[in-house]
């Protein structure tokens, strides 16, 4: 796992977020939804060729805050970066961009897979109505370092975009209650994502990197 040093997030942290442009047709349903307030795709966004104010991931782009920890999941066999997670001091979320068709939405389908994969561990995964659509609310039994065990519980929103889906996955306080202006949601709501040209199958991952400047998590503690 990657930390994005804090000398570099405080740097990018003023002057981030959407500009209030001109909307299109295709612009409008989004603005008027469960998108109005963010996530973002990059059409909607205006960024300067040189912009400072955000972290580029790839296909995410992400807004520093203070007192906001980003920190990249990387799977060790090959190297790739599988996910995003923006952590604050009472909770975090875990962010996965995946293909979608042009004129279709997956989340149905990653909601049952997700569901599937919870009850595989022996945990349950209950739907319910959320700000963004329906969404997971999850409870899983997990093992704690002294050898204890626990209940985790997590809450799983899928946002669609144009030829996007966006995971989120929410820990600590923000899964079990929503906050608008917590640092998490408006995390969130902050993040850009960059679909890219590249045909890539539904459903599939769009690639994260990682950014110049992050730190190992074991190098952090040497």
């Amino acid at each position: 796992m990657f930390r994005r040093k804090k000398a570099d997030v405080d740097e990018a942290a003023e002057g981030a977020g959407p500009d209030e442009g001109a909307e299109d047709a295709e612009d409008t349903e989004a603005r008027t939804g469960p998108r109005a307030d963010g996530p973002w795709d990059v059409t909607e966004v205006e960024i300067p060729e040189d912009d400072q104010t955000r972290v580029d991931l790839g296909s995410l782009l992400v807004t520093p805050r203070e007192g906001l920890d980003l920190q990249l999941q990387v799977e060790e066999s090959t190297g790739q970066v599988a996910a995003v997670i923006l952590a604050a001091e009472q909770g975090a979320v875990e962010l996965r961009a995946f293909a979608a068709p042009r004129n279709g939405d997956i989340w149905d389908d990653v909601r049952r897979q997700v569901a599937g994969e919870v009850a595989r561990l022996g945990g349950t995964a209950t739907e319910t109505d959320g700000v963004w659509g329906t969404e997971l609310r999850v409870a899983l039994t997990v093992a704690l370092p002294d050898g204890q065990h626990a209940q985790q519980l997590s809450r799983v929103v899928g946002v669609p975009g144009p030829r996007w889906l966006l995971r989120a996955t929410f820990f600590g306080r923000p899964a079990v209650e929503y906050d608008p202006d917590g640092d998490v949601e408006t995390a969130l709501r902050d993040v850009v994502v960059v679909r890219g040209a590249a045909a890539v199958p539904p459903g599939d991952p769009l690639p994260l990197v990682v950014p110049p400047g992050a730190q190992r998590l074991d190098q952090q503690q040497q």
